[in-house]
Formats: structure tokens, C-alpha cells, sequence
């Protein structure tokens, strides 16, 4: 019989030579690129061509993709259409799956990667990865418009990923700090290894699907409340407790009852998720940056980080991605429906590498199972059934 590893866990699931996680040492690297180094010097830009390619691109071959990602923005105006007749109070997330598992009906392609050709054809993946990547962020900041009644914003193509995306979601040309924040988090949010949503585009991406169906498949995994959509629940967490003065008893509340205290804990890391610590900056440099006010939601979630660390470190558990990524994005005036959403913006470029990788030599995912229902029975036919 096979060993049951409740969430496969510590089971190796595929080879890979996109990113590694020491989490030991607190240690997060794209392509053996420290995450402190890309967020630092790199952009959203050269860090997708540097997950998808495996190196960091000349600077002709970035402006190359920059300049693709950047005539790929425009969408048609019927998903525009289709997406007006979506209810207003859904989620970001719902309409942003329904949205791009629709893009393979207005752009179609091949019906199926059924063919070695097809799936050895680099131009075909990278193409279709530009135009994914390049209309992730169209849709969601079309979503905030629609949603309120009105027309989206269109997109421009003399603009930054990260401040075309802010110009679109605002309707303003952005502060070019805030374009840095946005393109820093970015970087941040690109790529953790096999993680539940990148699994699922693997998954997907095994059976030769179309890239926009992986890509769905990956936003549908995303959304849930225990991987990125965690972000959202943080905020509304440090709404609930409502000021530093309230941490203490509510967190000894939580753990008294054994209840979950939102972007605490992962199970990669047994020190601060290295992204929270630089996330944690960017928000004290946001602040800085508005006359040194630090808001209600940063000085509780100081609180709660601490009283986390006294009651909760021996045990490994410390502040992950999620616990400073909302508190930013709140302060930037970013609805917090929407975190997640962003965050699906940015892995995009996670999962279309694993996808990429996935075909250069595939094998489609059949895992087995423990069975532990009934032995062979024989059929009672209705009349006999007591």
C-alpha cells in the first residue's frame, strides 16, 4: 500500500529549475537570484523574461518583451461586453477566471496542444505567454471600473507595467513612487515554487489544455482563503481587532481556541517569510513617504506580529507574505477585494514558466489514491432493499 501524505506534503511533485526555498534560512531565489536583489534592482518586466527564459535578458531582449507585453494590453471590446453583464458584487477573482478562460473564445488558437510540434513550438508558448501576462492586469483594473458602472480606462502603452496598471485601475497617471511600490510587490508575488495554484496549472498544463484554461485553472486555486486569498482576510482581521491596545487578548482569544490568525505560518518557512520582511519596509517607507503617519491597520499588525513571536516562534511560525502585502495595498487605496486579484496579476508569470517547463517534457499527472471504502459487494436489486 502506498503512503497517505495528507496535501502531499514533502513530496516532491516535479523537477525544477525556476525558484528554490530554503526555508531554514529564510532564503527565496528566481532562477538562483536572491528575491532581495530582484526586488531591489530588478522590475516586474525583466523578472518575468528572467522566470520564463531562465536568465537575466540583454537589454535588447528586454525591450523586445517589454515592447510585446506592451502592444498586448488591449482586449476586445466583446469581453468588455461580457464582462458588463457579470453581477457587480462578484468577486475580482470569479470574474477574473471566468474572464481569462474566455480569452481562448476570442482569440483562438489550437484547439488542443495534441501534437509534439505544438508543444515544441517556443514561438507558440511564448506568444501566447506574452498575451496572458500582458492582459492580466487589463482585466482587473477593468473589473473596478465595470463593477462601480463605469467604462474601463483604456490602457497605455507609453507606461510601465506597474503604472499602467495603477493609471488604468485610477484613472491618474501615478506618483512614480507608488509605480515602484507596485512594480516592487510585483516582483515579490511572482514566483514560490510548487504551491497549490502552481500545481494546479501543472496539472492542467499535463493534459496539453489550452494555456488560458492552465492559466484559469490557476486563478480558480489562488482564490481560496488558505493561499492568496489570505491577503484580503488579513486586513479584515486587523480591522477586527481594531488597535494595537487590542492585540494581546485577541490573539491569546485565537489561540486559545485553536482558531487561525490570518498570515501567520507557512509551511515552506521556519523564519519570516523573506517577502514579508521587505514588504514590511515597503510599508514603513510608504509611510515615511506621507509625512511619517503610520495608519491603524500597520501599527496593529506590529502588535500582533509581536505577540505572534513571543507566543508562537518556538514552533516556527512568523509573519508570511500575506500579513504585510494587504496592509500596503490598503494604504495605496487599492479596494481589498482586489488583493488577490494583484497577487494573481504577478504569479502569472510563476505559472506560465512551470507551464512553459511542464511541456518541455511532459508527462501527465495521474496520481493514486488510498482507497478506503467498501470491498466488492453484490448488487441488490430496489425491490429487495429493505
Amino acid at each position: 500500500m502506498s503512503e497517505y501524505l495528507p496535501g502531499l506534503e514533502g513530496v516532491p511533485a516535479t523537477k525544477s529549475n525556476i525558484s528554490h526555498i530554503d526555508g531554514e534560512r529564510g532564503v527565496l531565489a528566481y532562477r538562483g537570484y536572491p528575491i532581495e536583489s530582484l526586488a531591489e534592482h530588478s522590475t516586474f518586466e525583466e523578472t518575468s523574461l528572467l522566470l520564463l527564459d531562465g536568465r537575466l535578458p540583454t537589454a535588447r531582449e528586454l525591450a523586445e518583451f517589454d515592447e510585446q507585453l506592451r502592444g498586448n494590453r488591449r482586449v476586445k471590446y466583446n469581453i468588455r461586453e461580457m464582462m458588463k453583464s457579470l453581477p457587480p458584487t462578484g468577486h475580482p477573482m470569479e470574474m477574473l477566471q471566468t474572464a481569462v478562460a474566455s480569452l481562448g473564445m476570442f482569440y483562438p488558437g489550437p484547439e488542443g496542444l495534441t501534437g509534439r510540434d505544438i508543444r515544441e513550438d517556443l514561438d507558440y508558448v511564448h506568444s501566447m505567454t506574452v498575451k496572458i501576462l500582458a492582459r492580466m492586469a487589463t482585466l482587473v483594473a477593468m473589473w473596478e471600473h465595470i463593477r462601480n458602472g463605469y467604462d474601463p480606462v483604456p490602457p497605455r502603452t507609453d507606461l510601465t507595467y506597474a503604472e499602467n496598471f495603477l493609471y488604468m485601475l485610477s484613472g491618474k497617471e501615478p506618483e512614480a513612487f507608488y509605480a515602484d511600490i507596485m512594480d516592487t510587490c510585483l516582483v515579490l508575488h511572482a514566483e514560490h515554487t510548487i504551491n497549490a495554484s502552481t500545481f494546479a496549472a501543472l496539472v492542467a498544463g499535463s493534459t496539453l489544455a489550452a494555456p488560458n484554461g492552465v492559466i484559469a485553472a490557476a486563478i480558480g486555486t489562488l482564490s481560496g482563503p488558505l493561499h492568496g486569498g489570505a491577503n484580503q482576510r488579513v486586513v479584515e482581521m486587523l480591522e477586527d481587532i481594531g488597535s494595537p491596545d487590542n492585540a494581546r487578548p485577541w490573539v491569546e482569544k485565537q489561540l486559545a481556541a485553536k482558531a487561525k490568525i490570518w498570515g501567520m505560518g507557512h509551511r515552506e518557512y521556519k523564519v519570516k517569510d523573506p517577502r514579508a520582511v521587505i514588504l514590511e519596509k515597503l510599508v514603513e517607507k510608504l509611510a515615511a513617504y506621507k509625512g511619517g503617519q503610520v495608519s491603524p491597520l500597520f501599527e496593529t499588525a506590529l502588535a500582533v506580529e509581536e505577540i505572534c513571536r513571543e507566543r508562537l516562534a518556538h514552533k516556527g511560525v512568523y509573519p508570511n507574505v500575506d500579513f504585510y502585502s494587504g496592509v500596503l495595498y490598503a494604504e495605496m487605496g487599492i479596494p481589498a477585494d482586489q488583493f488577490t486579484s494583484i497577487f494573481a496579476i504577478s504569479r502569472c508569470a510563476g505559472w506560465l514558466a512551470h507551464w512553459r517547463e511542464q511541456l518541455a517534457d511532459n508527462r501527465i499527472f495521474r496520481p493514486t489514491q488510498v482507497y478506503t471504502g467498501e470491498g466488492i459487494r453484490d448488487y441488490v436489486p430496489l425491490r429487495d432493499r429493505g
